[in-house]
This record gives C-alpha cells, structure tokens and sequence, in this order.
C-alpha cells in the first residue's frame, strides 16, 4: 500500500478501507520529523499490506486538531478505525517496527469489549 498523503478530503476513506493505518503527523519546518521522514518511509515499503499515512499539520490542520496533536512528529496507529497507539517524538525504525507487531497481535475483540466497559463506565477485567 506503501505511503500516502492524507487530507481531511481522503482521510476517511483511507482509515475505514484499511485495518492498519499508521500516521506520521509532521511539517515542513520541522526538523525531527525531517529526521523521522526516511524511517518511516523505508519501513512503509516492508509492510505492503498497511496503510503508511502523512498528515502535513501546517495544511491539515482539522486532522491535527481531531487527533490533539500537540507535538510533532507524532505517530499514530489505528487498527479496525481505533486509535491503539500515540507517541510524539521520533521513534527509532525497531521501535516503530515492534508496535507494529504489537498492534497486528491485538485481540481486536477485546479491545472493543474495554472500550465498552470504559465507555459504560464498568470495570475492565
């Protein structure tokens, strides 16, 4: 699927055709996302089957907003339209590839399930 530039116009239809979904949030400017760019472009091309999306937040600045950006960059992973992980600050090309296998190993249905409880305002178990 590789690297994509998302917009507020795309960025629905991107997220809800895809399980896997990672976000790198970043602007021109900035240099650690410079620095994060190449990392997360070369571990966009090994994983053909995940969505690899860029929100530039100087242009996208609603998406920013949605997603309570207050850094960049910041990395955002949903699986199954479900933020699981956020991190800013630039992240290491092994440490972005082991939440990755994390997030793929997720028990989806438990994760809804928690989000339920918590939502109801129950105890999760």
């Amino acid at each position: 699927m590789a690297l994509e530039n998302l917009t507020a116009q795309n960025f629905n239809e991107k997220v809800t055709s895809n399980e896997i979904v990672i976000l790198d949030f970043w602007a021109p400017w900035c240099g650690p996302c410079k620095q994060f760019a190449p990392i997360f472009e070369k571990v966009a091309g090994e994983y053909p089957d995940i969505l690899f999306g860029k929100v530039n937040t100087e242009e996208e600045q609603e998406l920013a907003g949605h997603f309570q950006i207050k850094s960049i960059p910041t990395t955002i992973i949903l699986r199954d339209n479900i933020a699981i992980f956020q991190q800013p600050g630039l992240m290491p090309e092994e440490g972005l590839k082991d939440v990755i296998r994390q997030v793929q190993e997720l028990d989806m249905d438990m994760v809804r399930r928690e989000i339920e409880q918590q939502q109801s305002g129950e105890a999760v178990e």
